[in-house]
């Protein structure tokens, strides 16, 4: 029975782990696809970015940036673009001579299917007795002209014309052949443009804004982690009266929708003096409940003995603050950092508001990219290029400020 039973279960034993391989495969082929889905449309961004304007708006849609590839020809004063064109049923790369030329299909008046395309400046009217001779073709008569096929000359009737591109072979010019230029695709090769970066920056004061932008970012970051410490270590650590009952008054203006705000905010900075200024973006976001309540919760979490052992050691309250609470809180402080950052520097009504659309030396990004979208409405390249500089900046903080988030998430987890 023991052996039985032994057989039974090796096949269980056996298979557990390709299962276990397949389980791991298929999640992480699902996490792959969702995370390409998510990342897509900034790779679009970064490599439209990089294009020339009229890559762009090539079709279909290519994702890297590309050019088109030019050649140097003999008998030609500038380099000629290549395009792959079909010639005696062979696709071969040529060089586009000449953008525009007329041609007519013609055909003999007894063989309408025989036709030859041929351009317009090289046929002449068929001469006949009283003038240009003529064919009856489908009991309609038409003109006559003398085309040239295979070194003679033979009579035929134009069927239609239209306009196509002269192709030149550019290692022998003398091998040319006519084809569509719209239907020959182009001969590109990849390619990168990081000047459109230089170009944003210098269009429309976009260096500028992007250092306004910097620094009420680290202005509004710094006062928002300062002001938060100060509360959150009050409101947690010192008794006063009506403490809780002013801690609960300050927390409930979380509540308070901005658009309540934004009209006697604005009356306030009439009054003060500070509209269209940079000291308007920075005072009143530098005071924040949020921060406060997070940074009073954090605190809580230490034990007060730590606290009460520093006092007893001489240790004066600031002391305490920036020596035992300000070190264990770097994982809070981080996580708050990176919200305010991402605030600030996203912001975008309340600078709609306060500042001057024509005030471009008080400018932040997300104004000057407001005007450039309008400026530069047919250049997508360089709308692309200004919102990457707008967001690359946040990207590279929160990928380096991660393992902060893991490391407050962990500790909130354990202390819970």
């Amino acid at each position: 029975m023991t052996h039985t039973t032994e057989m039974v279960r090796q096949p269980v034993h056996r298979s557990h782990p390709l299962r276990k391989a397949i389980a791991y495969t298929a999640a992480y082929t699902a996490l792959l696809l969702f995370g390409f889905v998510v990342i897509f449309p900034f790779l679009v961004m970064v490599f439209t970015s990089l294009k020339e304007p009229a890559d762009t708006f090539s079709y279909p849609p290519r994702l890297l940036p590309r050019e088109a590839v030019t050649v140097e020809v003999p008998g030609f004063d500038k380099p000629l673009p290549l395009y792959t064109v079909e010639v005696d049923g062979v696709q071969r790369q040529m060089a586009l001579a000449v953008t525009t030329v007329r041609v007519g299909v013609f055909a003999p008046p007894d063989n309408l299917a025989a036709t030859v395309t041929v351009p317009l400046d090289e046929v002449t009217p068929t001469r006949g007795a009283d003038g240009q001779a003529m064919a009856v073709v489908d009991g309609q008569p038409q003109p006559l002209f003398d085309v040239s096929v295979n070194g003679g000359t033979v009579p035929m009737v134009r069927l239609s014309q239209t306009a196509l591109g002269r192709f030149v072979d550019p290692e022998n010019p003398q091998v040319t052949a006519l084809a569509n230029v719209r239907l020959s695709p182009p001969v590109t090769r990849i390619t990168w443009h990081p000047e459109n970066y230089r170009q944003v920056l210098e269009l429309n004061g976009m260096g500028r804004a992007l250092i306004n932008t910097t620094l009420v970012t680290l202005m509004v970051v710094i006062g928002q982690l300062t002001t938060s410490v100060l509360g959150g270590y009050a409101f947690a650590r010192l008794r006063f009266p009506g403490r809780d009952t002013l801690f609960l008054l300050y927390l409930g203006t979380i509540m308070i929708p901005f658009v309540v705000l934004i009209m006697p905010l604005y009356q306030l900075m009439v009054l003060i003096g500070w509209t269209d200024r940079l000291a308007s973006l920075i005072i009143p976001w530098v005071f924040t409940a949020y921060g406060t309540f997070l940074m009073r919760q954090f605190f809580l979490t230490i034990p007060r003995e730590i606290e009460e052992a520093a006092l007893i050691d001489g240790s004066s309250r600031l002391q305490i603050l920036t020596r035992i609470f300000i070190p264990a809180a770097t994982p809070a402080l981080a996580t708050l950092a990176t919200f305010t950052f991402l605030y600030a520097w996203n912001s975008f009504f309340w600078p709609l508001v306060i500042i001057n659309t024509g005030n471009t030396d008080n400018h932040v990004l997300t104004l000057a990219l407001n005007v450039l979208r309008g400026r530069a409405a047919d250049s997508p390249n360089l709308v692309l290029a200004g919102a990457a500089i707008s967001v690359l900046p946040p990207m590279v903080l929160f990928v380096l400020a991660q393992r902060f988030f893991i490391e407050s998430a962990t500790s909130s987890a354990v202390k819970g």
